[in-house]
């Protein structure tokens, strides 16, 4: 697939910025030792409410769900920047964006404890990265600019 260099750019510069909010989310919470998504999760809203809510409660589970949380964030958000297999963690980010959204979705008639920074209905910024991720996943830029580029090509190089 071949890109012009307007588009490669805004793809590009598409996939560091998601990566590094990944990345700098992922990271305060890797290096806050107590931090936990507890409250977040006991303030959920929507269908799914009552499962998020016995995740905060479940003293086995919510340990588990807040690892993979702040390390799934800082890997995915290196991955991006870095251009490395970046399908994968685009993939893995819209997994992790959904499970975000479910559990605090934009729908008329659900309040939060925590106010939100600015009105939505239905589509918030959450989802809204989450298109954005399937962007990334469409159009990779990885094998043009990042460490897949370095890979593919030492992969193909002649062996001596």
């Amino acid at each position: 697939m071949e890109f012009s260099k307007s588009k490669l750019t805004a793809l590009v510069l598409l996939r560091l910025s998601i990566g590094w909010h990944f990345l700098f989310e992922g990271l305060v919470k890797v290096m806050n030792p107590s931090w936990s998504s507890k409250i977040y999760l006991l303030d959920s809203g929507g269908f799914m409410k009552s499962i998020f809510e016995w995740i905060a409660n479940n003293t086995t589970v919510l340990p588990v769900i807040d690892f993979l949380n702040a390390w799934g964030l800082t890997v995915i958000g290196f991955s991006l920047i870095a251009g490395l297999f970046s399908r994968y963690a685009s993939f893995a980010g819209m997994l992790l964006l959904a499970s975000y959204y479910l559990s605090h979705p934009a729908f008329p008639g659900i309040e939060y404890m925590y106010q939100t920074d600015g009105s939505y209905f239905i589509i918030n910024k959450t989802l809204v990265e989450l298109f954005a991720l399937y962007v990334i996943f469409s159009f990779p830029t990885d094998h043009f600019v990042g460490l897949e580029r370095f890979l593919k090509h030492a992969k193909h190089a002649p062996k001596v």
